[in-house]
């Protein structure tokens, strides 16, 4: 099963991503992860990126583009992945198809996970973020349950920008999703309720697939 997973940051992708990663023994695949590790690694495509990245610019299209296509040609992504935060563009998404295709291989599965953007921010600036171990929890933890550290929320959970973020998000995959509406591909999720009965959704959408 090869999935792209679509969704507001804050929509659940992460919980339920971890779960099917659990379930199926398939990669999660996101572009941060990628680029990362690219750059840890010092591969030829990750010193061009890291370029890029220490001039505080965009990785190219193109350079993304053959990052993720080194990924996918892995062993463990063989029998199938879950791809988060690519494509980010309609651009990127015929590039994906036509990489997949030269492999015999398709997007089985575009699923978008959608909440109420007055629930998302609600959500995140209710986040809270451990300093030492990194654990997510909510303003109700006086101290991390995991590690005992100290707790705070990130700049970028608090309300004003989280909107300004929901805004470029949908700005940006709007045109996704009407992409993969059209090749037939899109499941549309209802986020906002108990994580169980969303994944109950999630796994009905891919054994359909």
């Amino acid at each position: 099963m090869n999935i792209v997973l679509l969704g507001a940051p804050g929509a659940g992708k992460g919980t339920q991503s971890e779960r099917l990663v659990n379930e199926f023994g398939i990669p999660h695949i996101s572009t941060g992860d990628i680029l990362r590790a690219a750059v840890k690694e010092g591969t030829p495509l990750g010193k061009k990126a890291k370029g890029f990245m220490d001039a505080g610019e965009l990785v190219p299209d193109n350079l993304i583009i053959d990052l993720m296509k080194d990924r996918l040609s892995q062993d463990d992504a063989r029998r199938g992945f879950i791809l988060d935060g690519f494509p980010r563009t309609t651009a990127q998404a015929a590039a994906l198809d036509a990489a997949l295709s030269q492999d015999g291989r398709s997007i089985d599965c575009a699923l978008a996970i959608e909440v109420p953007a007055d629930v998302i921010v609600e959500r995140l600036s209710s986040r809270r973020v451990c300093r030492s171990c990194g654990h997510a929890g909510t303003a109700s933890d006086a101290a991390c349950p995991v590690c005992g550290g100290e707790m705070y929320q990130r700049d970028d959970d608090k309300p004003e920008t989280i909107k300004n973020r929901l805004a470029v998000y949908e700005n940006s995959t709007a045109p996704l999703i009407d992409y993969y509406s059209g090749a037939g591909v899109l499941v549309r999720v209802d986020g906002n309720r108990d994580v169980d009965q969303v994944y109950a959704d999630v796994k009905a959408a891919i054994s359909h697939d």
